[in-house]
């Protein structure tokens, strides 16, 4: 395990002790590859328990060789299991299928949720609640030290596990891997060699060698999801032109009608709208200009009024006066 530590970690060397190296010796020690991670980022025989608890497992649970946890480096999550070539291929699918068990047990959460075990300990951006997404990816890397031949072995490993690894073929030519357990292999001696960027890990299901990040993700998944989601979003782009293309302009200053505007505009029946054609500013000042001409109006009809009856009030003056001034030529009746 601690070989396999060093190929992923690959600790670059103190270059002050390589002084009295060769320049091509000092030139590949600075050029040399990255690793992931730091000594940090790996703990050693981790209890997966399917049944019992973290600290009281069951006594069929299995262990992790090695996990890691490089965020930082694009690899949240890696568990590793590290084989002499020893090991039969069925002892190591029934591992794998372990691992699945662990994967799919469900345990609640502080918060009183139900969620994954796996998940109460350890968290990735790409496993939120709800999430229909792969599980956690496996590493297997062989170190050719038994007489068995890794090539063979994980033949029948991929035979006895393909439930387990076996993603859904879509048009186009990606895959999805819901539920599905990412299982990559490579070989000590090709870690050593090309390191985690380099092309050292084939994944069961796939043609060829791949770089760690790639091999444990789905490249072609995620081209796919950014098609579609390019396709949608022109989509979007498209409707949206179309509809601001209908977007009424107000007839007077010419600017574009608001989304509010525009709904209330198209109303009929009970609570149409006067002024369809204005926007809402112009509509204010229509509507403002009316109530102010309205109320002029008022104000002319109630003075036309008032001197109607001013004017009555004096024509009956007039008659009250011309009465009285009768009466006093005439106190008496005319009698004949």
């Amino acid at each position: 395990m601690n070989e396999t530590v060093i190929a992923l970690l690959r600790p670059k060397p103190d270059l002050t002790r390589l002084t009295r190296e060769p320049t091509e010796a000092q030139a590949a020690a600075v050029e040399a590859p990255a690793g992931v991670g730091t000594i940090g980022s790996y703990v050693t025989e981790v209890v997966l328990p399917f049944a019992g608890t973290w600290t009281t497992p069951s006594r069929a649970a299995v262990y992790a060789d090695i996990v890691l946890t490089a965020p930082e480096d694009g690899i949240p999550l890696l568990f590793i299991e590290v084989d002499n070539c020893h090991e039969s291929p069925q002892k190591i699918a029934a591992k794998f299928h372990g691992y699945q068990r662990f994967f799919q047990r469900t345990v609640k959460d502080t918060d009183g949720h139900q969620r994954p075990m796996w998940r109460t300990r350890w968290w990735t951006p790409d496993h939120e609640p709800g999430d229909e997404r792969p599980h956690p990816p496996v590493l297997l890397v062989f170190n050719r030290i038994g007489k068995r031949n890794p090539d063979l072995v994980m033949r029948k490993v991929a035979e006895l596990t393909t439930s387990i690894w076996q993603g859904r073929a879509h048009r186009g030519g990606h895959h999805t891997y819901d539920g599905c357990i990412p299982i990559v292999a490579t070989g000590l001696n090709l870690l050593r060699e090309h390191g985690p960027d380099g092309p050292a890990f084939h994944r069961i299901g796939r043609p060829g060698f791949q770089s760690l990040k790639d091999a444990i993700g789905n490249p072609r998944g995620d081209a796919a999801v950014a098609r579609a989601r390019a396709a949608e979003a022109h989509a979007d782009a498209q409707r949206t032109a179309e509809r601001e293309a209908r977007r009424p302009v107000c007839a007077d200053c010419g600017a574009a009608f608001t989304n509010a505007r525009w709904h209330e505009s198209r109303l009929t029946g009970w609570g149409k709208d006067d002024y369809p054609h204005l926007c809402e500013a112009c509509k204010h000042q229509a509507v403002t200009a009316k109530e102010r001409e309205h109320e002029q109006q008022w104000t002319a009809a109630a003075a036309a009024e008032q001197a109607r009856a001013l004017e009555e009030a004096h024509w009956q003056a007039d008659e009250e006066a011309e009465a009285d001034r009768k009466a006093r030529r005439f106190p008496f009746p005319f009698r004949s």
